[in-house]
């Protein structure tokens, strides 16, 4: 446990000076990789060789392709970190803290979300709607500046629980084991899990399996999130976000993408999600939040600051669980 609470602490520190790099091997993109090339083995072949779709089919080896992406995931990242511990405890830390750095994704969403701010403030529209369609899925090409805000500052709120708090908190729980093999399980649902043509049944398993692992972080999530607004203060306030998260926290087809984005809403004053653009298609959804005042650029820098007050608090508690299992045990 000792271990495991140093690579932890250790882990965030990192992710939180240095973020992603992306000019070297990353778990998680090869994780996408090998969702995307099952996506192709299994669903392209079943169109090509049937020529109809059958919605039962689609489902069953939806269900494999889970299955495989979590089997591969998780025994490889256990084969990783025992190799690693058996060299050296030392060596199995930092092979641990890596892994954790990896996991979170704090630092490079904070990054993203303030180069679509920068391109607001110092670029074009274009320029803006392009960095956002970096972190967003819906369509962006039609987006006026403040639908360009409101998507990044949606995807900051909705993304510190499935991004940060959530993989924190599996971490904490069965180390990069378990905190990897959430990612694949949140990179699955990113990848496949749309209400599309394609992958309505394909990604059933896979948009549900999210769900189930995403239903507790993201109430935690929430409710973090509100204690940091009430921390931060000034410019947010934690009695309008817990007053609209009970009120619109189900403002979503997802039970759990409207909780942290809910709280958000409510600690800035802002409206947040209605109707979008998916693929083309308009996806009619309810409003989050109230529109105290006209959404700015500004706003980004403001969900991130709450993000990484909620994490620091996750992270604070969960240090604090650990070391009472330590001391107790």
């Amino acid at each position: 446990m000792r271990y495991h609470m140093t690579a932890f602490f250790l882990g965030y520190l990192l992710d939180l000076l240095v973020g992603d790099p992306w000019n070297i091997p990353h778990p998680i993109r090869w994780i996408g990789r090998l969702i995307d090339k099952f996506d192709h083995i299994f669903l392209d072949s079943i169109l090509k060789i049937h020529h109809v779709r059958n919605p039962k089919r689609e489902r069953t080896c939806g269900l494999l392709i889970v299955v495989l992406v979590v089997g591969i995931t998780s025994v490889l990242t256990a084969l990783i970190l025992g190799l690693s511990y058996a060299l050296h405890p030392f060596f199995g830390v930092f092979m641990e803290m890596i892994l954790t750095c990896y996991i979170l994704a704090a630092r490079s969403l904070e990054r993203e979300s303030r180069k679509v701010q920068d391109a607001l403030l110092h670029g074009t529209l274009v320029d803006a709607r392009y960095a956002v369609s970096m972190i967003v899925g819906r369509d962006t090409g039609a987006l006026d500046a403040a639908g360009v805000t409101r998507a990044a500052v949606e995807t900051v709120a909705e993304n510190t629980s499935d991004g940060v708090i959530g993989p924190l908190l599996y971490t904490c729980l069965g180390g990069p084991i378990l905190g990897m093999t959430y990612k694949a399980i949140n990179t699955m649902d990113s990848m496949i899990g749309y209400h599309s043509d394609r992958y309505e049944n394909f990604g059933f398993f896979a948009a549900k399996l999210d769900d189930v692992v995403n239903f507790l972080p993201a109430r935690l999530s929430a409710i973090f999130m509100v204690v940091a607004a009430g921390i931060l203060g000034k410019d947010y306030s934690a009695k309008n976000a817990w007053k609209i998260y009970l009120r619109d926290r189900y403002h979503h087809k997802s039970p759990n993408s409207a909780q942290t984005e809910s709280v958000c809403a409510g600690a800035l004053g802002l409206r947040l999600a209605g109707d979008a653009s998916y693929f083309g298609k308009i996806v009619k959804k309810p409003y989050i939040g109230d529109a105290m005042r006209e959404i700015e650029p500004e706003d980004i820098r403001r969900a991130c600051k709450l993000m990484f007050v909620t994490e620091g608090l996750t992270v604070f508690l969960c240090m604090l669980a650990m070391g009472i299992i330590v001391i107790v045990f």
